[in-house]
């Protein structure tokens, strides 16, 4: 469990921002741990992460944001201050394909993901007994051409009921409607079999077999009303060669997109990844 306190910051670039916010954090008794910066030399954005120990903090964090908005105010930004034993709720949607949700399920129980998993969601009941396995509620909402729409009120009536902070589609083959995405923006994790911009939509790897690459990859990213072009939180390759069919690159697919997804998952939880430009992610190590 994190003890520490976590400020996000992002706004357009001037002198003393970084004195200015370490400055306030020293005259109230704050101790700072791990600050990052990044500037992006063509916006001219700022987006700074500074993790500090709230112990003899003389300001309690639930005045932080009366204390901190005329600093905000003065320099444009936008922030959040993510707190000591924060745990953010995690729902799944799935699919068949059960990789992903194994994966992400066994670093849940071990303690990599600190977070909570209320439910997962799933157009099949394929993946219930691993749900049962590791005691997660699994809900079931078949989706069909005719049902559609209905089907995804009732998914996010669950993610609501749940008061779910994020969604991870781990694996979950139907194309969220732009009304799903709108409803929570920058709040949806996906894993694209494919290290994108290469090979968007259905069967990449079929694509890739088809054009002899050697290189195939896996693309973690928020999801927007764009198909498969949301900011990019994670990325990752493995080289094939002439020798392998489309099955094996498939089977090594499956092992890099989990590894890929889970990476992009610890980092949302531990407010590491910072969005600008609506395209673009600053993600601090």
């Amino acid at each position: 469990m994190r003890t520490s306190a976590v400020l996000l910051i992002s706004c357009p670039d001037q002198k003393g921002l970084v004195a200015t916010v370490s400055d306030f954090i020293f005259r109230h008794g704050g101790n700072i741990l791990h600050t990052d910066e990044h500037t992006d030399a063509d916006s001219a954005w700022f987006l700074m992460r500074v993790e500090f120990d709230p112990v003899g903090f003389d300001l309690a964090l639930g005045d932080y944001t009366r204390e901190f908005t005329p600093i905000a105010q003065k320099f444009e930004m936008e922030w959040r201050l993510a707190q000591p034993g924060e745990r953010k709720k995690m729902a799944i949607m799935v699919s068949k394909y059960d990789h992903c949700l194994v994966d992400l399920l066994y670093r849940h129980r071990i303690g990599e993901l600190q977070c909570e998993i209320p439910l997962i969601i799933s157009n099949h009941a394929d993946n219930q007994p691993i749900a049962d396995f590791y005691q997660i509620p699994f809900v079931v909402v078949p989706v069909t051409k005719e049902n559609k729409r209905e089907a995804e009120q009732k998914q996010i009536a669950l993610l609501r009921e749940h008061q779910v902070d994020f969604t991870v589609l781990a694996r979950y083959m139907q194309v969220l409607s732009n009304e799903f995405v709108a409803t929570f923006p920058h709040r949806i994790i996906n894993i694209h079999h494919s290290f994108l911009p290469a090979f968007v939509g259905a069967k990449p790897y079929h694509q890739a077999f088809q054009r002899g690459v050697k290189l195939i990859g896996a693309t973690s990213h928020y999801v927007t009303e764009v198909l498969d072009d949301g900011p990019i939180i994670e990325q990752d390759l493995v080289r094939i060669s002439h020798r392998d069919s489309v099955e094996d690159l498939i089977q090594k697919g499956r092992d890099l997109e989990k590894v890929v997804l889970s990476r992009a998952v610890r980092w949302h939880i531990d407010d590491r990844v910072l969005l600008y430009g609506n395209r673009k992610t600053v993600v601090f190590d």
